[in-house]
């Protein structure tokens, strides 16, 4: 009776409930308790064909012993399965961390799902697959040391053969040997012309510029030619590209080319191919992002596909490949945005920020190794637009196109769903209410300052486009976009209104996910209209609020909102000040969404006073955004580009300090 009555029905309602196979491994359980009372029940066995899968597990030589456990428990103790080959397992449909066993051989750790993925990234398959573990193995004392493989079975053709990268970044420990070994000194391993700003450098030049804090040879966030102290398993930062390529040297290996390194980080298996998972949300919680600072090398459980720890976050990490502003670098540093993981940047060749540090790889035959995967990488693309030239619509056109976003005037039927005191020193309020369109209700998070008195001036958040990953926004608190980006805003006397917009959240939709970054499609300009009509609506319940001066209202946009802000703020007539990080008009032909969604079409029509922040090193620079600034139809005495020396977001000291000024001059300081 348990079985049939408390236990199915269960498993069928965690199936209904369960967003994109993420995790079916408790129902799975579940079915597997309820097969010991009814193990020849015809509906659980349709019930295990929808929350497992039969998968092989095989190793090169076989006869390893197999080990498991869910990824997002990297604490609980490993499982058994038995020895290789392991053939049609019956397996839950979920994410594993994986343990390879054998004596005499190196000990293989993996990250995989059980079910196979679609064909192209964002896509998913109507019925999952069995995506079987493969790994070979080798023996102990003949794997490079501190290197896992990569298997040609895992690469495009165009890759090459296999191929060895770091378990980890390097240490500043393993750094201070080359340091010691007179690595500064020994021109051996410097290959490379030193060049900074166009110009190639002396020997001499280059090493007054590649010194510590104290002026001494050393990465520059060292001090005494000395890394410091406690700091030993810590990864080596400060560093060039070119004392990168020396180390690398010195040790007799390589830096990774970029698509090595993007295939290392295991782009191509299901858990990072589909960008629901990767950065995002499966190994973001266990990934040194948003945080103070460096942490030791593995001390964090963001496992990879192929064995790899701390790609996603902790230090960027240099590659070999050149590009139009110096060489690529990767993964992220602990201070920038999760999706950085799966980015490809690139920063000048000295550039010595304490975000740099690297990773090695190691080529077995570097002359079999396609010549094509060290080529330079971001060179400027042919048969991109020209904003400046392209004809934008005329007025009665754009003034269509502006009507597809208004809608009649209806009740808000608001209410405040909770509201308390936070920690952080605030009020927090969950509000909701009625969307502009198909009966929905528009869910937000109000968020509003103890230390100015009302009525606030309030700044009305678009996110980067990791909300469309999440879950749930009830913890919004926790969530780094929040601590990352608003939290300041609050703490200094202003209402911060975060909505839960179409497809982010709990209102995401995977249709939505697939479409969210724009396109030419119809489908993306219908969901553009309902984005902006949930920022209007938002717009329209601040103004019914006593305590929000609906006067001073401010559009703040994060990489997704940035080319927003060329959209919203001109159909928004009530927003008196922009703040946009990362934006950029949308400039490939592959990417261009059509006219009545496209920024272009707008981006001329906009008046508020808008504050544009962006890195000089992001590969929209030149034909993203500086068009989008200097064709803001903002008077240029009110509209200003402010470049850093990052790739997509500023430092978080400069935004704050910027943005913050940028609000005092065109709503007011807070409290008047």
């Amino acid at each position: 009776r348990w079985a049939r009555e408390v236990a199915l029905p269960a498993i069928e309602q965690a199936i209904q409930d369960n967003d994109l196979y993420r995790n079916l491994v408790p129902a799975f359980y579940l079915a597997e308790q309820a097969e010991r009372y009814i193990p020849k029940d015809p509906k659980l066995a349709e019930l295990f064909g929808q929350v497992s899968l039969n998968i092989n597990v095989l190793t090169d030589p076989p006869g390893a012993g197999v080990y498991v456990k869910e990824y997002a428990t990297p604490e609980a103790e490993w499982a058994y399965l038995g020895v290789t080959p392991l053939e049609q397992l019956r397996m839950p449909i979920g994410f594993f961390r994986w343990k390879l066993e054998k004596e005499g051989y190196e000990t293989v750790l993996a990250a995989e799902s059980t079910w196979g993925g679609p064909a192209q990234p964002g896509d998913m398959p109507a019925t999952p697959r069995g995506n079987d573990l493969v790994r070979v193995l080798d023996r102990e004392g003949e794997l490079p040391e501190g290197m896992v493989r990569i298997s040609a079975d895992f690469l495009p053709e165009e890759e090459g053969g296999d191929f060895f990268i770091g378990r980890y970044e390097v240490t500043n420990r393993e750094y201070k040997a080359f340091l010691d070994a007179g690595g500064y000194r020994s021109r051996e391993y410097w290959k490379h012309p030193f060049v900074a700003e166009g110009r190639e450098l002396t020997w001499e030049e280059a090493m007054a510029e590649l010194v510590d804090q104290t002026g001494l040879p050393g990465p520059s966030t060292w001090m005494g030619g000395d890394f410091p102290r406690g700091q030993e398993e810590y990864p080596v930062s400060g560093v060039s590209w070119y004392e990168a390529a020396a180390y690398a040297e010195y040790r007799g290996m390589s830096l990774p080319a970029s698509p090595h390194w993007g295939s290392a980080r295991g782009y191509a298996r299901p858990m990072i191919r589909v960008f629901q998972y990767g950065g995002g949300a499966l190994l973001s919680p266990f990934s040194n992002f948003n945080s103070p600072g460096p942490v030791p090398v593995g001390s964090l459980p963001s496992l990879t596909p192929f064995g790899t720890f701390d790609m996603p976050g902790n230090v960027r990490e240099w590659c070999w490949n050149e590009t139009p502003n110096g060489r690529v670098i990767r993964g992220g540093a602990w201070d920038d945005n999760v999706y950085e993981f799966g980015n490809t940047r690139q920063a000048p060749a000295m550039d010595r920020s304490p975000k740099n540090g690297l990773r090695l790889a190691y080529y077995p035959d570097l002359a079999a190794v396609p010549a094509a995967v060290f080529q330079p990488m971001l060179v400027p693309l042919t048969d991109l637009r020209d904003f400046y030239t392209e004809p934008t619509v005329p007025d009665a056109i754009y003034q269509v196109y502006k009507e597809q976003f208004a809608y009649d005037e209806m009740d808000l039927n608001a209410r405040v769903e909770y509201r308390g005191e936070s920690a952080g020193g605030w009020i927090r309020e969950k509000v909701s209410f009625d969307a502009a369109y198909g009966g929905e209700r528009v869910p937000a998070h109000l968020f509003l300052p103890a230390n100015t008195p009302p009525p606030y001036q309030t700044v009305i958040y678009f996110p980067g486009s990791a909300s469309t990953w999440g879950d749930w926004s009830e913890d919004i608190e926790s969530y780094y976009e929040y601590s990352m980006f608003l939290s300041f805003l609050v703490t200094s006397g202003r209402a911060v209104l975060y909505p839960v917009y179409k497809g982010t959240f709990e209102r995401s939709d995977p249709a939505l996910r697939a479409i969210h970054a724009g396109n030419g499609s119809r489908a993306y300009a219908e969901y553009l209209v309902q984005l902006v009509k949930d920022f209007r609506r938002s717009v329209d319940y601040l103004q019914t609020r006593p305590d929000i001066d609906s006067r001073r209202l401010a559009y703040y946009g994060m990489s997704w909102g940035g080319p927003l802000g060329a959209i919203i703020p001109a159909v928004e007539e009530r927003i008196q000040a922009s703040v946009l990080l990362g934006g950029y008009l949308p400039y490939t032909p592959a990417r261009q969404p059509r006219p009545e969604a496209d920024p272009f079409t707008y981006v001329s029509r906009v008046e508020a006073p808008t504050l544009m922040l962006n890195g000089r090193y992001d590969a929209n620079l030149e034909h993203g955004i500086k068009p989008m600034f200097g064709l803001l139809g903002t008077p240029p005495e009110h509209k200003r580009l402010i470049l850093y020396e990052t790739d997509h977001i500023p430092p978080r000291s400069e935004y704050i300090k910027e943005t913050l000024a940028w609000l005092d001059k065109y709503l007011g300081p807070v409290g008047r």
